[in-house]
């Protein structure tokens, strides 16, 4: 019978189906429980006389015998990776855990004139690559870094035993099926033995081997052809690291093209720091994996890594055990603030930080408005003293509506209370009002003048209604009896008003103030000239056309005594 094409996943045996290891121990085979690269992964026990339980404590890789893999895996685990001198390792280490699973024997089977290759191991659990996508393609910070610290001690285990793994990725991290806290880097299908009998292979490139690994992490020394190394075991860790801490790597959508990839490797590499520093997403920097490939760009081909300074490069202050949950995101811009409960009266806040109270002045300050776009009759001088200045400016109210002026206080801490009690809906309207400004004259607001029986349907109530009744009564005074009113009293515009009786005279109600008056009337009263001017124009222009008529008269009378 022909021999079954390579790579391709055996033909299952039969449930129950009885195997026999090198060692003469037997295995009995139950249900398949997943599948890898070419092989099936079965479900197995010792006991070979009743069917094998769903919490057996031990698998079977199953592949057949002419495929390569399992064998380059086989190799290893007969090499370094046997119970006792792991046991010796992780004394002499001081480690309480070693990720590696333990190799419990290996054989070769026939079926159906199939051959078939077969190994057993411990059972693992889920791995790293299913919880990856269950929490959004991301890991939090210190989970990344404990993750980091327990592949380095592996990776210096199998590298003291004259091997590397050469294939670091979520899918080949399995977490124990009794223990999730512990992990294990499992599939040795492309493990390498690069220093045999203690001597290291050479640098040497070859173009046609190229590329080899998982394209999304291999080392650039496998890019270029080299043989697997240290350097290279350390430098795909690196890339791990980066992608489960930021959830993406640069090159992840040019994975089609490995020369591209090959190539944006490499710029990361050549642009350390800054090419990893700016992958930083929100609550996990990079710091720690910066150090870490910087270290490992430093290194030489053949060159034996410092395990030990590169545990203490992804330490972290985190102690407890892996946690696996979706790490949470700041909100941007987003600030705790303390839930105040409503109480009778006015409550006192407590100060704050400095450092906090700093931060958060500058945004309770409103930029004070210039004076000169506010409507109304000028400050006068003793009103402007009274109110504090910001830089210079007089402070302004706060809007434009026709009401009392209320000044901003720069540094003051009571006028702050009262903001951020009005913002939380603590206060209660029952303090004690501060002194109301000069109210603004109703002819100061946009619109045309109000007239008399508009203003007289007015509803004014409050102390602003009392405050302009009793400016618009002392204007009407000054009027009847004055007959002109000086606004500004520092020598600021002045206007001229006519005696009240003149109004009579015209035919005119007299008006309580100048905002009675009809547009075209209240313009023609403010800006008419004083009786005075009038008489004075008048007689300017008599005695100047009398003094003309004399100068013609003079010059006729030269023209015609003149001799001849």
């Amino acid at each position: 019978m022909p021999s079954p094409k390579k790579r391709a996943l055996p033909k299952p045996l039969p449930e129950g189906f009885l195997l026999t290891d090198s060692e003469k121990k037997n295995w009995r085979l139950g249900k398949i429980i997943g599948q890898g690269g070419c092989g099936l992964i079965y479900l197995a026990s010792r006991d070979v006389d009743r069917p094998v339980a769903a919490d057996s404590d031990f698998v079977i890789k199953l592949e057949y015998h002419e495929n390569g893999p399992l064998f380059s895996e086989l190799k290893f685990y007969q090499r370094s990776a046997k119970a006792e001198s792991m046991q010796k390792w992780k004394a002499k280490r001081n480690l309480d855990f070693l990720g590696i699973p333990t190799y419990w024997g290996s054989g070769l089977a026939e079926y159906n004139d199939l051959r078939y290759r077969f190994m057993a191991m411990d059972r693992l659990g889920s791995d790293l690559q299913k919880i990856l996508e269950h929490s959004g393609g991301r890991l939090k910070k210190a989970t990344v870094l404990q993750l980091g610290r327990g592949l380095v001690d592996i990776l210096e285990y199998i590298h003291e035993n004259e091997y590397v793994h050469a294939d670091i990725k979520a899918a080949n991290l399995m977490l124990g099926c009794r223990d999730p806290e512990q992990v294990y880097l499992a599939d040795y299908g492309l493990s390498y033995r690069y220093c045999p009998e203690g001597v290291h292979k050479e640098y040497k490139e070859n173009p046609k081997k190229g590329h080899n690994g998982t394209i999304e992490y291999t080392s650039l020394d496998a890019h270029k052809g080299l043989a697997p190394s240290r350097r290279g075991d350390l430098q795909i860790l690196g890339f791990c690291l980066l992608h489960w801490l930021c959830g993406s790597l640069p090159w992840e959508k040019l994975l089609k093209y490995p020369t591209k990839v090959q190539e944006a490797k490499a710029s990361l590499m050549d642009n350390l720091p800054d090419s990893v520093l700016q992958l930083s997403v929100r609550g996990a920097s990079t710091d720690e994996v910066e150090a870490f490939l910087s270290y490992v760009k430093a290194l030489d081909y053949q060159e034996k890594p410092n395990y030990q300074l590169l545990k203490h490069l992804l330490a972290s202050v985190h102690t407890g055990g892996l946690d696996f949950s979706m790490p949470q995101e700041p909100a941007e811009g987003s600030a705790t603030k303390p839930t105040n409960v409503k109480k009778a009266g006015r409550v006192k806040r407590p100060p704050k930080a400095k450092a906090v109270e700093d931060d958060k002045e500058e945004e309770k300050k409103a930029k004070p408005v210039p004076a000169r776009y506010i409507r109304g009759p000028p400050l006068d001088k003793p009103q402007a003293q009274s109110q504090k200045e910001v830089e210079g400016v007089p402070a302004v109210s706060r809007s434009f509506r026709p009401r009392a002026a209320v000044a901003y206080a720069e540094n003051d801490s009571e006028s702050e209370e009262e903001e951020e009690d009005e913002e939380d809906g603590d206060y209660e309207g029952d303090e004690e009002e501060e002194a109301s400004p000069r109210p603004i004259a109703a002819c100061y607001l946009r619109g045309p003048p109000i007239g008399r029986v508009t203003q007289s349907k007015q509803k004014l109530t409050g102390r602003k209604a009392d405050g302009l009744s009793s400016t618009l009564e002392g204007k009407k005074q000054q009027l009847l009896m004055h007959g002109r009113k000086h606004w500004d009293a520092q020598g600021g515009r002045r206007e001229e008003r006519m005696p009240n009786q003149e109004y009579v005279n015209q035919g005119w109600a007299a008006p309580k103030n100048d905002c009675d008056l009809p547009q075209t009337q209240w313009y023609e009263h403010t800006h008419a000239a004083p009786p005075t001017r009038r008489n004075g124009l008048l007689s300017m222009f008599f005695f100047a056309s009398v003094f003309l008529f004399l100068g013609a008269a003079l010059c006729v009378c030269h023209r015609e005594f003149k001799p001849f």
